[in-house]
């Protein structure tokens, strides 16, 4: 086991300071929310201007995302454990579902009330001023909101977060529209006011709709870009013993990013130096990409992805071949001649070096020899031979 150093302290430290900056930022959001929603209800109401009550029911479920995040972002940023080996992001993954589910429902009643009210156009009264007032507050409010939510989410990398930061822009936008409805219906046109409404609604519904769509398709493991893995790969093969990469898979897990690499390398180097080579390659990638947080290599001595590895005949393992490869050698050397047998795996047979001791005859005939009594086993390729 590692033991701990200095700089895991330092980084404990400032992932520490980051989380509790998180979270007096979400107590502070749900504080404004409150405050911001009850106050453009009350005012909506005495003001007679249904949009800003609309615009209020939206900073209403600012409030409930800001509860949401707080309880999801304390969970998402745990440790790995037994239970959750890749660590618990995808909780925020979750919320970030909900969340836009909550926003289409919310914009699914604003519309649903304000297409009633413009049917019964003549029997609405008029917004008065204040309205106009504690619209132009929200805004400036909700904008604030905004930056500082999407600030603090792109130092922490968290998705939960920038889309309750988008949450806040929404809103802030939304109350620019009744900022212009009411307006339009002090001067006059009183069906500005209930457009206004359900252009807030669309609003409040496409942004829940691409919330809602990013999160599915990080649950059900889509891909990153094409762009993005082609960089990736690049970066791969660039690598010293790197032959090639195939089977390269993506996948985001919360803010981070996980690969799963099919590593092609020399066939006929150790499996250490195949080893070191995967290593190697994890950690360039863990240095120039740091939305990636965990890499999976897969070693291969060859390029197999086209290989159909449901209808793979396996060729036999390594106790097995050398004892076929003994009975097979067995009238031209003897097993006090065979120093060592190495055998490489590839998908038109099996490779085999076989090294003789120093005694033994270095005879061409004898090479012939060893190579035609191994020839008609079904899983062989080819043999080297060689002496120590």
């Amino acid at each position: 086991m590692q033991e701990k150093t200095e700089a895991d302290d330092i980084d404990n430290v400032g992932s520490t300071r980051t989380q509790s900056e998180t979270q007096r930022l979400l107590v502070r959001s749900g504080i404004v929310d409150l405050a911001l929603g009850t106050g453009k209800v009350l005012v909506g109401v005495f003001a007679n201007s249904h949009a800003l009550i609309a615009d209020g029911i939206h900073s209403y479920s600012d409030l409930g995302t800001d509860i949401m995040v707080w309880v999801l972002n304390r969970i998402g940023v745990r440790e790995p454990d037994s239970d959750h080996p890749y660590g618990h992001a995808r909780f925020e993954t979750i919320g970030t579902l909900v969340l836009g589910g909550v926003l289409i429902a919310v914009a699914g009643v604003l519309v649903s009330d304000s297409v009633t009210r413009l049917l019964a156009i003549e029997a609405i009264v008029g917004p008065t001023w204040p309205a106009l007032a504690a619209a132009l507050v929200s805004i400036l409010v909700k904008e604030w909101l905004y930056v500082i939510t999407k600030r603090q989410g792109e130092r922490t990398r968290s998705s939960l977060l920038l889309a309750n930061a988008w949450h806040h822009r929404s809103d802030a936008l939304s109350s620019v529209i009744v900022l212009l409805g009411v307006g339009g219906a002090l001067m006059g046109f009183a069906w500005l006011e209930m457009v206004a409404t359900i252009g807030v609604a669309f609003m409040i519904a496409l942004i829940g709709w691409r919330l809602a769509r990013e999160s599915v398709e990080e649950l059900v493991d889509t891909a990153l870009s094409e762009a993005d893995v082609a960089k990736i790969k690049d970066q791969i093969e660039a690598g010293e013993g790197v032959r090639g990469v195939h089977d390269l898979r993506t996948r985001r897990m919360g803010p981070a990013v996980v690969l799963d690499i099919h590593l092609q390398v020399d066939p006929a180097i150790s499996v250490s130096e195949g080893h070191q080579i995967g290593d190697w390659a994890t950690s360039v990638l863990l240095a120039e990409f740091h939305d990636i947080s965990d890499v999976t290599v897969h070693i291969d001595a060859e390029d197999d992805k086209d290989v159909d590895k449901h209808n793979l005949i396996m060729p036999p393992l390594g106790p097995d071949i050398r004892a076929q490869l003994t009975k097979a050698w067995q009238d031209v050397v003897t097993e006090g001649d065979i120093e060592k047998i190495n055998l490489h795996y590839l998908s038109v047979g099996i490779n085999v070096e076989l090294f003789l001791a120093q005694h033994v005859s270095r005879s061409e005939t004898l090479k012939q020899q060893l190579i035609d009594s191994a020839q008609n086993l079904p899983w062989m390729n080819k043999v080297m031979i060689w002496y120590r």
